[in-house]
């Protein structure tokens, strides 16, 4: 009788505390479930980061940063040299102004040109280049804006070269007059600096005693307030037209490894196809290595 009245007294107690919050909490599918979205995630993440066309992205950094560094450099150094003219030769030079306009205008069409070839290396990148070049149309349409992408970025090339040969003579002549600043008689005011064998360069209304530069105001105002300065700007000026050149020859090789990719698109799409074939009509196929083809594809077409 004891032993039934302990049973049936264990009864409720069990019904009472019988709880499955931490069966389910560490349960084995509840711990499969986590792996789970952890793998989805890491799956995620890797496909994102599959999709992000790095050698364009570097391109247009390259590029972003070696135009801002032009712009910048360039109007302070055209500022400078406008003012020298203006304040040491008496010259007015007022196309210089518009120059100005033009360098704001070289950097704000660089800029979107660059983000349009990130846009374009981006479509053509991993599982996107899959799902936008499917048809026929879009695949000729991504091959002809690679094209034409190419064939601009191949014209601005050769005009940014003419940029970097007219920024290399201008670093020269200024370096020349850092190197007439340095002549210890014209610190020790000895001397005068003489450009009146230069008078070709300078307008034919110019006075002679314009050419010259004589005292130590004036030799302050040519020296130290202007050449020494614009020397440091159109160097760094030369420097980001390296960089800015730099960066065109990488988006040449990133469009051209683009175009290859989206023409060889369709191909892969009949490999797939075919191998999908084989596979579902023989399952002891001898064509089953084939299924590495299309990661190793994407592995490596990031431009």
């Amino acid at each position: 009788m004891r032993n039934r009245e302990n049973a049936s007294d264990s009864l409720p107690l069990r019904r009472r505390f019988d709880s499955t919050i931490s069966i389910g909490r560490f349960s084995e599918r509840s711990l499969h479930e986590l792996d789970f979205e952890d793998k989805s995630c890491r799956s995620m993440c890797n496909d994102c980061m599959a999709r992000v066309p790095y050698a364009t992205l570097i391109a247009t950094i390259m590029c972003c940063l070696g135009v801002g560094i032009f712009c910048g450099t360039m109007y302070r150094g055209v500022t400078l040299g406008s003012l020298m003219m203006d304040q040491v030769f008496h010259i007015r030079l007022g196309w210089l102004d518009a120059v100005q306009l033009i360098f704001a205008t070289i950097g704000a069409s660089m800029a979107a040109l660059g983000f349009m070839i990130l846009c374009v290396g981006c479509l053509a990148t991993g599982a996107t280049r899959h799902k936008v070049y499917r048809a026929w149309r879009s695949r000729v349409g991504g091959r002809i804006s690679c094209a034409v992408f190419m064939t601009i970025t191949y014209i601005l090339q050769l005009g940014w070269l003419l940029i970097f040969a007219f920024l290399v003579i201008i670093t020269w002549i200024f370096t020349i007059f850092w190197g007439l600043c340095s002549n210890h008689r014209v610190q020790n005011l000895e001397q005068c600096i003489d450009f009146t064998q230069f008078s070709f360069i300078f307008p034919n209304s110019t006075r002679v005693d314009d050419m010259k530069i004589c005292g130590s105001q004036e030799v302050k105002l040519f020296c130290k307030d202007f050449v020494e300065k614009a020397e440091v700007m159109f160097i760094l000026a030369t420097v980001a037209t390296m960089l800015v050149v730099l960066s065109l020859i990488h988006y040449l090789m990133c469009l051209s490894a683009n175009y290859a990719h989206i023409r060889d698109h369709e191909k892969f799409q009949e490999l797939q196809e075919l191998q999908y074939l084989q596979d579902t009509g023989d399952p002891d196929s001898p064509q089953s290595g084939m299924g590495t083809l299309t990661s190793h594809h994407r592995g490596k077409d990031r431009f």
